[in-house]
């Protein structure tokens, strides 16, 4: 018998207390699952339990839509099991017959977007968010590039506790319809919002750092950036995945933007951690005391927090 733990996100037997802890690496949750690379099957995140909840997902999406060929948006960050991670998902994503739009590195935002401007079924994001390298997750979107309600997230957490799941014959396999970024696509949409004045941003000849903790947002800021005829001093912007430093964006991680923010005279100092939906811009006033702001931002809004209050 097992039940949903709000609390601590995964499933913990209610009948045999003794194994708890067995299930507490691996964190199970309505949005997906997460935990670190390798280790024992249920207990981190091994390429089986990739495949088992992946293949829940296509389970509970055939069953929201019966008699229709699926397609879901697959996307990642770069940390380093992300390769790794991508080739499973998508592999059984085609044997459970669902087709994959995969744009690659892509921002959580971005692969968000990609669900609706591709008309998918639904989507995938693999990132751990600011969790260190030896982390992964799997984040699961309906159709239209949100995250699952409880109900829906419940479901699929049973079907891969009791593997409630099949693969299709041959003649049923999915495709890779395409193999395209988004990240082009997600920049011109938001330059093109009303509130975004592009030249009037290009007159004032701003320079922006910017530390992408070697991740995608390495990819997209600067070209957002630059877009806008901003100069861009770049921090960690190789996507590597290797990360130079804790990839949460709080003060105490803040410590060598604020130091480049200084030394070039930028106007801002940007951080953002691995999959772009968490950011802290830092501003140097006259009297050389950052001031912090952190945003949590996903393709549908932003939350913002000041004074180094929590996201």
């Amino acid at each position: 018998m097992w039940r949903y733990a709000d609390v601590i996100g995964s499933f913990v037997p209610t009948k045999n207390r003794r194994h708890k802890e067995r299930y507490m690496t691996l964190i199970k949750s309505i949005s997906g699952i997460r935990g670190t690379i390798g280790g024992a099957i249920g207990d981190n995140l091994t390429p089986l339990d990739a495949v088992k909840f992946t293949a829940s997902y296509a389970k509970w999406l055939t069953g929201k839509n019966p008699g229709r060929k699926l397609t879901v948006v697959l996307g990642r960050d770069a940390r380093l099991s992300g390769e790794m991670v991508n080739d499973l998902v998508e592999g059984t994503l085609l044997g459970c017959g669902v087709n994959v739009i995969n744009v690659g590195l892509c921002t959580t935002p971005g692969v968000e977007m990609a669900v609706v401007a591709r008309k998918a079924d639904g989507g995938i994001i693999l990132t751990a968010s600011h969790n260190p390298k030896q982390w992964n997750a799997l984040k699961l979107l309906n159709e239209r590039g949100e995250f699952l309600n409880a109900a829906e997230g419940a479901m699929i957490l049973e079907y891969a506790i009791n593997e409630e799941f099949n693969f299709v014959e041959v003649d049923g396999l999915g495709k890779v319809l395409s193999r395209e970024p988004y990240d082009v696509e997600h920049i011109d949409a938001v330059l093109a919002l009303p509130l975004v004045d592009v030249e009037l941003v290009k007159k004032q000849g701003f320079k922006v750092a910017v530390d992408a903790v070697d991740s995608v947002g390495g990819v997209v800021i600067p070209a957002l950036l630059e877009r806008m005829g901003v100069e861009v001093v770049k921090l960690y912007c190789e996507p590597t995945g290797n990360f130079s430093h804790n990839p949460e964006p709080v003060p105490e991680n803040l410590t060598e933007i604020c130091k480049v923010v200084k030394e070039c005279g930028a106007d801002l100092g940007v951080i953002v951690d691995p999959d772009v939906d968490r950011l802290a811009r830092e501003v140097l006033p006259e009297h050389h005391e950052a001031q912090h702001q952190q945003s949590h931002v996903d393709g549908h809004h932003e939350i913002r927090t000041a004074d180094h209050g929590e996201i």
